[in-house]
C-alpha cells in the first residue's frame, strides 16, 4: 500500500496498518505479563530470594572477617607505613601514615607545601669589608692527635682493619674529655703491609686540598644524586677565587655525571665543582660512607680555618662567606647547624626511623638503649635551661670553625655513627649533651639556628636513588 501525507497526518490506510502493529504487540505483552505475575505469586520465587539473600549475606561475612584479620591489617599497615613521598617545594621526605591521609594528599598539597618555607635573613651587603672578629678564635685550647694504625692485639686470630679503627669501651669514655689526646677519628690504616681501609684519593687532590683555607664540600656516593652546581652568580668574584669547592665523588658516580653531560674539564672541576675521585669506599652503606667528608672535613683539609658542608641534595645559592659572617662571626660560634624541620625530640626521631624503615631496627634500639643508659633524656621544651632548641638537627647543612672543640665533637659524632648506626640524626643530642656535662670549664660554642634559615641558603631538590632496603647493622 502507498503512503500518503495530508496536512503532517497520516491517511486512514495508514493508520490502519500501524494500529494492527500496535494491537499485535500490545496483545503480547500483556500475556507476559500475566505469566510473569503468575511466577512471583508461586512458592519457587520466595525460595530464590531467600537462597540468594544468605549467599549475599555469607559472602559479606566472609570478605568482612577478612578484612579484619590481623595479618591483613599488620600487612597494610606495612605498605602503608613504607611509602615515601617527597614535597616538591621543599624537597623534604614525609611519610603516608594512613589511608585516610592517602585520599587527602591532594586536597593538602598546597598547604603542605607552605609549612616549610625560606626566612629572610639579613647578610651583610657584600663579602668586601669582611673581617674576621680579633676574638673569634679565643674559644677553647687543647692539642688533638689521631689514632693512625693499629697493630693486630697479640693472641687475636680474627682481626680485621677498619677505617674507624677499633675502639675500646674504655678508650670512648676517655675521648669525651676536651684535653691533650690521640682519639680515633677514622683513616685509621692497619699495620705495614696491610691494605688500606678505604678513602683513598689521588696525590695531587691531596695536594690541592691542603692548601684550601675555607670549603665547600658535598658529596654523591652510588650514582645517589644529581650533580648540583652552586649558582655562580650568587657567589662573589672573592669566594671564588679564595674558596675551595670539592665534591667527592666514587667511580660510579663520575661515569654517571659523565654520561649526564658534566664531564670535568682539565683541572678537574665541573662550574665551580672540583671533582675528586674517592677510590675504596670505606663502607659498603653509602649513607655511611657520606659521613666521612660530611664530619671529618678538618681531616680532609688539614690547612683550613672554615668548612661548610651542605648535601647534595642542595643547590648553593648563597655566598660562602656571607653564610660565615652571619652564622659564625656574628654570633661568635665555632659550630652551626639547624633544628629539624618536623621533629626536635630523639624519642620522635627513633619511632620516625623505625616507621620508615630507615635502618635495622634491632640496631636503633641498641643505640637508643645505650644512649638512655648513659642519661640521655626526653627534649623538653619549656625547660628555660635546655642548652639546645632542639635535640634533632637537620644535618644537611653545617657551618665549622675548624677550632679544637668543633674537631672534638666532629670526631666523637663521627665515632657514634661508625659504632651504632648511619643515622647521624639519632647521635647528635646525646653527644653533644655529653661533651657539655664532661667539660663545665671548657663550653662549646654551638649555633643551633632555624630551619627557615637553612632553606634561605639552598635550593631542595629530590635524590635521584633511594636505598630499597634498610641496612642492617
Amino acid at each position: 500500500m502507498a503512503l500518503h501525507k495530508y496536512n503532517g497526518e497520516l491517511l486512514p490506510e495508514r493508520r490502519g496498518i500501524i494500529g494492527a502493529v500496535f494491537n499485535s504487540l500490545d496483545r503480547r505483552i500483556v500475556r507476559r505479563g500475566r505469566r510473569f505475575a503468575r511466577f512471583f505469586t508461586k512458592p519457587s520465587f520466595c525460595i530464590w530470594v531467600l537462597l540468594l539473600s544468605a549467599l549475599f549475606l555469607i559472602s559479606l561475612s566472609v570478605f568482612g572477617l577478612k578484612l579484619h584479620l590481623p595479618g591483613n591489617l599488620e600487612s597494610l599497615e606495612r605498605r602503608i607505613s613504607s611509602l615515601e613521598k617527597f614535597d616538591v617545594a621543599d624537597g623534604r621526605e614525609s611519610e603516608v601514615q594512613s589511608s585516610d591521609e592517602l585520599k587527602q594528599q591532594k586536597a593538602t598539597k598546597s598547604k603542605h607545601r607552605n609549612l616549610h618555607l625560606p626566612c629572610d635573613i639579613e647578610f651583610s651587603e657584600s663579602v668586601d669589608h669582611l673581617i674576621e672578629p680579633q676574638d673569634i678564635r679565643n674559644f677553647a685550647q687543647f692539642s688533638l692527635r689521631y689514632v693512625a694504625t693499629e697493630e693486630k692485639p697479640l693472641g687475636t686470630t680474627l682481626f680485621q682493619s677498619r677505617f674507624g679503627g677499633h675502639q675500646t669501651h674504655e678508650e670512648r669514655e676517655k675521648s669525651f674529655y676536651a684535653r691533650n689526646q690521640t682519639l680515633h677519628c677514622g683513616f685509621v690504616k692497619g699495620s705495614p703491609g696491610v691494605h688500606s681501609t678505604g678513602f683513598d684519593l689521588d696525590e695531587k687532590d691531596k695536594a690541592y686540598m691542603n692548601s684550601c683555607r675555607v670549603v665547600v664540600s658535598s658529596c654523591i656516593f652510588g650514582s645517589s644524586d644529581f650533580l648540583r652546581r652552586p649558582t655562580s652568580k650568587k657567589i662573589s668574584e672573592f669566594s671564588k677565587r679564595t674558596v675551595c669547592f670539592i665534591m667527592f665523588v666514587d667511580e660510579q658516580t663520575l661515569s654517571k655525571l659523565s654520561s649526564d653531560g658534566h664531564i670535568p674539564d682539565d683541572g678537574g672541576n665541573v662550574g665551580l665543582w672540583r671533582i675528586v675521585v674517592v677510590r675504596n669506599l670505606p663502607y659498603k652503606d653509602m649513607r655511611r660512607t657520606g659521613k666521612v667528608p660530611k664530619f671529618l672535613s678538618h681531616r680532609l683539609f688539614p690547612s683550613s680555618s672554615y668548612s661548610i658542608w651542605l648535601d647534595s641534595k642542595m643547590r648553593l645559592n648563597t655566598d660562602p662567606m656571607l653564610i660565615i659572617e652571619y652564622f659564625l662571626w656574628r654570633t661568635r660560634s665555632e659550630y652551626a647547624i639547624s633544628n629539624h624541620y618536623d621533629r626536635h625530640c630523639v624519642w620522635e626521631e627513633v619511632l620516625q626511623n623505625k616507621r620508615l624503615n630507615k635502618y635495622n631496627h634491632t640496631a636503633i634500639d641498641e643505640q637508643f638503649n645505650f644512649y638512655q643508659s648513659d642519661g640521655l633524656m626526653k627534649f623538653d621544651p619549656s625547660d628555660p635551661n635546655a642548652l639546645l632548641p632542639s635535640y634533632v638537627p637537620e644535618g644537611s647543612f653545617i657551618v665549622r670553625a675548624h677550632t679544637p672543640m668543633s674537631n672534638l665533637f666532629s670526631c666523637l659524632w663521627f665515632n657514634e655513627v661508625d659504632r651504632f648506626t648511619s643515622r647521624d640524626q639519632l647521635s647528635f643530642a646525646y653527644t653533644y649533651l655529653k661533651v657539655r656535662r664532661l667539660n663545665p670549664d671548657r663550653p662549646f660554642y654551638l649555633n643551633m639556628f632555624k630551619d627557615c634559615e637553612r632553606r634561605a641558603l639552598a635550593k631542595l631538590f629530590h635524590h635521584r636513588v633511594l636505598p630499597s632496603a634498610p641496612p642492617g647493622p
